[in-house]
């Protein structure tokens, strides 16, 4: 790979022949998300894209820049080669040309909470085969698991616009070039660190936590005088995106747990445009990422907004994280392997 070659001349000779249309479809994605970088360099001077605008498919607030991201997604894609769009925004399967090969999944804009912060928010996508025979429903076709993907990324808009984007053959980053409007390679192979001593998780949601990770966390603030004898620094940016960038610049963990709180049993990142996608970055890069019981890429969605526990980052850590689901006992406490008592236990 050349250093700095434009996303373009890296499709043409990188994407797959076996899979028309994929880089077809990555250009007319990648249009629209230098659009929506500018909208998100401008701030205020765009309007009001922080005000709310009721809720989406799936109960969360929409602001105006989820619409208008949602909007240039779907004008960008007119004529690629996509069956089906199924966005965070939109209840339904979007019907686009029936029998084209491929079918788009997307979060037109993750972190949209952060618009008025001026915290780093981001683009969301895969990219899988379309199921479009007679006998399958729209609904069936697109509920695939992430193993099945050809392409996944995603932009983040922050000091940079970056593209991170994965055919199957490592994971890369391309930044945007905004004099251009072009987006240039400017890493070849990420490789996330296999160790590490940094986690992200928001603490408030302590009590609601199941054991598993409860213990976990417990162990990590625990320290040097813990069980792994270890400090470890905690992160929260509350932006998918850019959680993960941080993992695949220097390592870490990220943990989105299901817990006791309402409407939360299964956590709160979508399965097919957010955790998928992101699964399969990280993996290509060498990390991991699963719900603490099985791998990510793995899990076959119900629904096309359904909702899943979210753990990826550094390989060795993930490991971890899936032995304190696997450990078991009667009485619903760690075993003896686990039984130093945290900071937050009683």
């Amino acid at each position: 790979m050349k250093s700095f070659e434009t996303l373009k001349n890296y499709l043409q000779s990188e994407a797959d022949g076996e899979n028309p249309g994929v880089a077809e479809t990555v250009l007319c994605l990648a249009d629209a998300m230098i659009q929506i970088s500018k909208l998100v360099a401008r701030g205020p001077l765009a309007g009001a894209m922080g005000a709310a605008r009721g809720d989406n498919a799936d109960g969360d607030v929409q602001k105006e820049l989820d619409i208008v991201a949602n909007d240039a997604v779907i004008e960008a894609l007119q004529e690629a080669p996509v069956a089906y769009l199924v966005s965070e925004e939109l209840e339904d399967p979007l019907v686009m040309q029936r029998t084209a090969p491929l079918y788009v999944a997307i979060d037109p804009l993750d972190g949209s909470s952060n618009i008025e912060t001026n915290a780093a928010v981001g683009t969301i996508f895969s990219i899988f085969p379309a199921v479009t025979d007679e006998n399958t429903t729209v609904d069936a076709g697109v509920l695939q698991p992430g193993v099945n993907q050809l392409a996944a990324g995603y932009c983040i808009y922050g000091p940079q616009t970056s593209l991170i984007l994965t055919l199957g053959n490592g994971t890369h980053i391309f930044t945007l070039d905004p004099v251009e409007d072009e987006f240039r390679l400017t890493t070849a192979d990420v490789r996330i660190s296999e160790t590490t001593r940094e986690f992200a998780i928001n603490v408030s949601n302590f009590r609601h936590w199941d054991r598993h990770v409860r213990a976990y966390i417990d162990d990590c603030l625990a320290g040097e005088e813990g069980h792994r004898q270890s400090n470890y620094n905690m992160r929260w940016i509350a932006s998918l995106v850019a959680e993960c960038q941080r993992i695949l610049a220097r390592g870490g963990i990220f943990l989105y747990p299901g817990d006791a709180r309402k409407g939360y049993a299964h956590g709160r990142l979508r399965l097919l445009y957010e955790c998928s996608p992101i699964a399969f970055l990280v993996e290509q890069a060498g990390g991991g990422a699963t719900t603490g019981k099985q791998r990510i890429l793995e899990v076959t969605p119900e629904n096309i907004h359904q909702r899943v526990p979210m753990i990826f980052g550094s390989s060795r850590e993930i490991r971890r994280v899936e032995r304190y689901y696997a450990e078991r006992d009667m009485h619903g406490e760690r075993s003896q392997l686990f039984n130093k008592r945290g900071l937050f236990r009683a």
